[in-house]
């Protein structure tokens, strides 16, 4: 393929934005190469400033799950944008959306909306914390919840790319209240609150985790963490930004049938615009401002355009309810196929895969953690994306992330990336 135009975008880019992206994953340092520019995408495509198409399997990380540019969601923005963009000011679609939401997912009463996953997840401890008036968090070294200080103490997907897991900026007096736990492992977590009795305001975890590869969670974890937070006084929060909405109607609490106490969202519930939420028990939520002393605000939150993509969304998502079913087949005829020929041509590997989230590593060993999850093999990784590419496969350029499905994947798009698979793994 072509990319004449990308590369010069991208050099142009580099000029006046750091690094020429905008989010340092998009920079292609861990497979090296040029990044490419997207000039627009329909369905499952991708269609590049060179007029290349790719079949895409990012999915803008996670919200397309009906597609790119998926008409409802596309015309209920267009519409809104014609009566204006943002008032600062409540609107009655608020609370349409926010009471759809509630409506889907279990053992929630109240839910604020902000701008991004990053703002939920903060925004969600800070919560936790003024509830329990406990100032440490307990969080799991490979789960990723966004760039604000407390969870770069040691997170995956692109801060390990840049081999900086312990961010500069991030305070001491910050990084102390942030305990880090093995993903997976319930032993080292009870080790930790034992060493911290009455300490530990939040237990926050991707209940699927999602940035360090497609990582389920093992029998018991899930479970036993919510048995420890109840013993113990903990609210466990959910960072569902990845799994709500995606894994089912009412996300991981769903699929799995177990409470937590905050749950984040984001991706999926914006329909593509950027959306984040943060939803509990009325006995939580009721201590945020103005009803209660924990602060937090925005003035784009609950902004319109996105308030109008988010519920065009969830609508056709609820109203849809074989999809989940549907993306869960094509996903695992998707592993099937992979695990076919990559078998045929003797690659070491291992695939993870639930419900619409997968993800392939160059590893013979189970991925179960972060350490498992680096233990894979970069430099066939590298092979793989790049030959991927160039047969016309859209993959995440980064070994620690987990593949979106998307319900506009036909199976001829299945079989064309299985094929392609094939092909490039005769060349490593």
């Amino acid at each position: 393929m072509i990319y004449q135009r990308s590369s010069q975008l991208f050099a142009e880019a580099e000029k006046v934005i750091p690094g020429g992206v905008n989010s340092p994953v998009r920079a292609f340092k861990a497979v090296g190469g040029t990044p490419i520019f997207v000039k627009s995408a329909k369905g499952a495509y991708l269609y590049d400033e060179d007029g290349n198409r790719l079949i895409d399997y990012i999915n803008s990380w996670g919200p397309m799950i009906l597609g790119h540019a998926y008409e409802p969601v596309v015309e209920a923005v267009i519409e809104k944008a014609k009566l204006g963009t943002s008032f600062g000011m409540p609107t009655e679609l608020e609370t349409q959306i926010a009471a759809l939401a509630v409506s889907m997912v279990p053992n929630i009463d109240k839910i604020r909306f902000v701008n991004s996953g990053t703002e939920a997840c903060m925004s969600a401890v800070r919560l936790a914390r003024g509830f329990t008036k406990r100032d440490k968090i307990i969080k799991f070294a490979g789960c990723y919840h966004g760039h604000s200080d407390s969870f770069l103490i040691q997170a995956g997907s692109g801060a390990v790319t840049f081999g900086t897991p312990n961010s500069p900026g991030v305070t001491a007096g910050t990084a102390k209240d942030t305990l880090l736990a093995k993903y997976n492992d319930l032993e080292n977590v009870k080790t930790l609150i034992e060493a911290n009795k009455n300490e530990i305001a939040a237990i926050i975890v991707e209940p699927v985790a999602g940035n360090m590869g497609c990582i389920p969670p093992v029998k018991g974890f899930l479970e036993g963490l919510r048995e420890l937070c109840t013993a113990n006084g903990i609210l466990l929060i959910f960072d569902e930004v990845m799994t709500g909405f995606r894994l089912a109607r009412g996300g991981v609490q769903e699929l799995f049938n177990i409470n937590a106490d905050i749950v984040c969202f984001g991706k999926v519930i914006g329909g593509g615009l950027p959306v984040g939420a943060f939803a509990a028990r009325a006995e939580i939520m009721n201590y945020l401002a103005p009803l209660g002393p924990v602060y937090q605000a925005g003035t784009l939150s609950g902004n319109p355009l996105a308030m109008a993509a988010g519920l065009a969304m969830l609508q056709a998502l609820d109203n849809d309810r074989e999809i989940f079913k549907r993306l869960e087949e094509k996903t695992a005829y998707l592993s099937a196929g992979i695990e076919k020929v990559l078998k045929a041509n003797n690659v070491v590997f291992t695939i993870n895969q639930i419900g619409s989230m997968i993800s392939v590593h160059f590893d013979a060993n189970p991925v179960t953690d972060f350490q498992s999850a680096a233990a894979g093999d970069n430099e066939t990784f590298k092979k793989f994306f790049h030959g991927l590419v160039a047969e016309g496969v859209y993959i995440a350029p980064s070994a620690y992330e987990t593949w979106f499905i998307t319900d506009a994947l036909t199976y001829e798009d299945l079989d064309f990336t299985i094929q392609a698979i094939d092909k490039v793994s005769k060349t490593f």
